[in-house]
Formats: C-alpha cells, structure tokens, sequence
C-alpha cells in the first residue's frame, strides 16, 4: 500500500509544479487582457497582434475600428488589440 502511495507522489509533484509555474501564469494573463479589452474606449490608441498601430474611433461588440491614417479606418476583432500605448504615442 506505502509502495503504491510512494510511486504515485512524484506524479503529483509534477503536476503541482506545472500548475504553479505553467497554467497559473497564463490564467492570470487571459485575465489581464480581458479586463484591458473590456476597458477600451474610444481615442485609445493600441497595438494589434499583427503589428497595426491605430486609434480606437468605433467600438462595437466583437470588432473596433481604428484609424490607422488620416481617414483610413480598418476593423480588427477586439481580441486582436495586444496592448494600448500612452496617449500621444502616435503621430
């Protein structure tokens, strides 16, 4: 029976330790982004996962629009935007 408990803990261990050092980190991440997409609001100006850097000049439920030139728009899906940059960052 003490084998059988001894041959399972280093299994257990393992997984302890990916919880803490892989699935932990990266819940905490997700998170962090959802509350960032959810606070967008128009004029912010971010980042896309593709490198586009626009200001935010229409928010819709699954998509933005941002403005990437002066009269040029494009949509991006909201989960698409990675990071939102200080105010003035663009030029």
């Amino acid at each position: 029976m003490q084998s059988s408990l001894m041959s399972m803990l280093p299994l257990v261990l393992m997984f302890v330790v990916l919880y803490f050092v892989m699935i932990r980190p990266q819940m905490k991440k997700q998170k962090e982004h959802r509350a960032m997409i959810d606070a967008l609001a128009k004029g912010d100006e971010v980042v896309t996962a593709g490198g586009v850097l626009g200001k935010v000049s229409k928010m819709g439920d699954s998509y933005v629009g941002l403005e990437v030139a002066s009269g040029v728009e494009i949509q991006v899906q909201r989960s698409a935007v990675v990071q939102v940059l200080p105010k003035g960052s663009i030029k």
